[in-house]
Formats: structure tokens, C-alpha cells, sequence
């Protein structure tokens, strides 16, 4: 299978992966065939990218981060605790479910990673039509764990950094909806708003039962900066809690390529860019590589262009060199398909560089 823009699919093309709802239902299924009111809805609910059957590519494993069962329960329980806690605020209720249900959440979210050999962080937002709070309170969550593993922590503590990262956001169903769903850029006073969503997830989550307050700090301290830029209290360095400091860059990653109604997905090498302009400054150095190491910033089956002007599929990603993946070349310099596909490992041909990923040239580099 292959990776492609929506805005390239076409009437008679088959799905290579599954499509998912809000709700983690599946909506399409692998090899449905995609006609031009399919490929509308897809473009109307904002996916950037799509994985498609091609039997060129067809020895392409695609594995995700996580089951897809494990994937459809955390969405369920996100939603369902999420939207609970939106409703108006009734004085001396808490909401007791959250810390059992969310620790058995990040438990099976903790195995499915373990069981993942050379695991590397995959975009977890293609083939998804989630609502972005939920998904995005997903990814970081299972992000921000896969590095904690790759850092040694131990189980118990892993258990609190994958809490806090699951609740980073959860200040935000306190805010209205129309600002959280607010399809332009916000106004000043609007992102004024915003920055308040920190201080109110951890006076929601420290006298939460099952939720320790390390975790709940996590959701005070994500949008603090190492130099003391960020909010809500302007801390500096090591005066942000460390999990914290891997939420930073986790929740950061995954905003910047998730689709927005106001802007489009950035691509994993992208956002990786952005990032580093942040690199010791809002970024802790030594953790931004530690991501850096490990995220796969060319996904599989990605169509990209190398300066020899050939286009290819990347189809293999070397954990040691992980943005010096193997292309199966497709396409000739002149734009022909080429009678018989085959791979160059760019690891072992130094002079040869990726130019151009598919679907980015009209996109906006930051």
C-alpha cells in the first residue's frame, strides 16, 4: 500500500487501510473501493492523507502504534469522560471513573508499545475522522509513553507520565465549544481564553481520586517553556516538572500535524523543523533528540522526489537513520513509470537526498 494526498485520490482507487469515526468505529473498510462522493466526505471531514492499495507497494506492512482495540476503547472512554465533563459544573461532584478507567487505559496503551519492536512514532492521524480533542489527548498520550520507555522509566512511573499526557487537555471542556471549534485563527482575547485551559485541567485533576498529582502537574505545566516564554505561571528550566517537558514536545508534535480547518497538516519532517527552531529555548535539548531519534519523519509509503528527479515509495525506515529511509523508485527523472520497480537505500547512497514529499507543494513550510 501507499500513502497518498485526498486531494490525489481517484474514482476506482481501493483503500489499503481502514477508516475510522469519532468513535473509532470503522467506517471504510481495507480494499472498499473509493467513488467521488466517498473521496468528497473525505475531503469535508478534513483528512489530509489516505493509505491506498497499489500492488507495486503491496509488500508494505503498515503496523500502527497501537491495537486497534486498545485505539477504540481509549477513544470511547475519552469521549465519554470528556463530554461528561463539559456539562455545567454541579458543586461537590467529582468524577471518581476517571482515574481507574484512564490507568487501565494507559496499562494497555503501555503493553501494545512494549510489544513493538524498534517501535518509532508513526502518524497516528491519517485514516482518522476523530474530533480533535479526543484524538489528540490519544497521540500525545501514546507518544509521550513510547519515549518514556525509550528513557527507562520504570512501569509505575511511566503509568503517571501516560495520565498526565492523556489529561494534559482536559481543561478545555471547560471552555466553550465555539472557541474550541472556532474555524478561523483565534483573536487575541480569544487565545487569552485559551491559555486559562492549564491552570483549570489541574484544579479539575489534583483532588481527582486515582489521579496523583504528578500527573495532575502535567496538565498545569505542558505550556511551559524552558526559557520562561510560556504560561500559565512563566517557569523556567528545571522548575517544569520533566514530565512536563516531554509533553511540551509531544503535544506540540502533534498539533502541528494534525489538520486544522485553518491550516493543513504539517508532515512528520516538517513539524520536526519547527520544533528545532524551539531547541533549547522552549524545547529541552536532550529530549527534543531523543524524539528526534525515534519519530519517523518520512512515513511508509510516502511518495517522495530525490534530487536525481526520480519519485519513489518509502517502503523501509532504519531506526539508526531514521530520515535516511529505502525508496522503491516508481517514476523516472521524466515522470514514466519505471517496468520494474526498485528500491535504493539512501543510508548507503549519501549523495542522494529527499527534495519533495507528495501533496506539500502548495503547503505553507510553517
Amino acid at each position: 500500500m501507499r500513502l497518498i494526498p485526498v486531494s490525489s485520490l481517484q474514482p476506482g482507487m481501493k483503500l489499503g487501510k481502514k477508516i475510522y469515526s469519532e468513535d473509532g468505529v470503522v467506517l471504510l473498510s481495507e480494499n472498499a473501493e473509493l467513488s467521488e462522493a466517498i473521496i468528497r466526505r473525505l475531503r469535508a471531514h478534513g483528512l489530509d492523507l489516505v493509505y491506498v492499495a497499489d500492488p507495486r507497494t503491496d509488500d508494505i506492512v503498515i503496523q500502527d502504534m497501537i491495537e486497534d482495540e486498545t485505539r477504540r476503547r481509549a477513544l470511547r472512554e475519552i469521549r465519554t469522560s470528556f463530554k461528561e465533563m463539559m456539562q455545567p459544573a454541579v458543586k461537590g461532584i467529582v468524577y471518581p471513573r476517571l482515574g481507574k478507567a484512564f490507568t487501565n487505559l494507559v496499562e494497555s496503551i503501555m503493553d501494545d508499545l512494549s510489544s513493538r519492536e524498534d517501535a518509532m512514532i508513526m502518524m497516528m492521524n491519517i485514516n482518522s475522522m476523530d474530533q480533535y480533542l479526543y484524538r489528540h489527548s490519544l497521540n500525545v498520550c501514546v507518544y509521550t509513553i513510547l519515549l518514556g520507555q525509550i528513557h527507562g522509566y520504570s512501569k509505575d512511573d511511566l503509568t503517571l507520565l501516560g495520565l498526565g499526557a492523556m489529561l494534559h487537555d482536559i481543561g478545555k471542556t471547560k471552555l466553550p465549544l465555539e472557541l474550541l471549534n472556532k474555524p478561523s485563527r483565534l483573536t487575541d482575547a480569544e487565545f487569552e481564553q485559551i491559555k486559562k485551559h492549564p491552570e483549570i485541567g489541574f484544579r479539575l485533576l489534583k483532588d481527582e481520586p486515582g489521579i496523583p498529582l504528578k500527573s495532575a502537574h502535567c496538565a498545569f505545566q505542558h505550556h511551559e517553556r524552558i526559557n520562561g516564554t510560556g504560561y500559565p505561571r512563566g517557569l523556567k528550566g528545571e522548575e517544569i516538572s520533566e514530565f512536563a517537558r516531554w509533553i511540551a514536545i509531544t503535544d506540540a508534535y502533534d498539533a502541528m500535524t494534525t489538520h486544522r480547518v485553518y491550516r493543513p497538516a504539517m508532515l512528520p519532517h516538517q513539524a520536526l523543523e519547527v520544533l528545532y527552531t524551539g531547541s533549547g529555548e522552549w524545547y529541552e535539548k536532550s529530549k527534543l533528540e531523543v524524539f528526534r531519534d525515534h519519530v519517523a519523519i518520512y512515513p511508509l509509503g510516502m511518495t517522495v522526489t530525490l534530487n536525481t528527479g526520480e519519485k519513489g515509495v518509502v517502503v523501509k525506515i532504519h531506526k539508526d537513520v531514521p530520515h535516511r529511509p529505502v525508496i522503491r523508485i516508481l517514476n523516472d527523472p521524466l515522470g514514466a513509470e519505471v517496468k520494474s520497480p526498485f528500491d535504493v537505500d539512501l543510508r548507503n547512497q549519501l549523495s542522494v537526498v529527499i527534495t519533495n514529499v507528495d501533496g506539500m507543494e502548495d503547503k505553507p513550510e510553517g
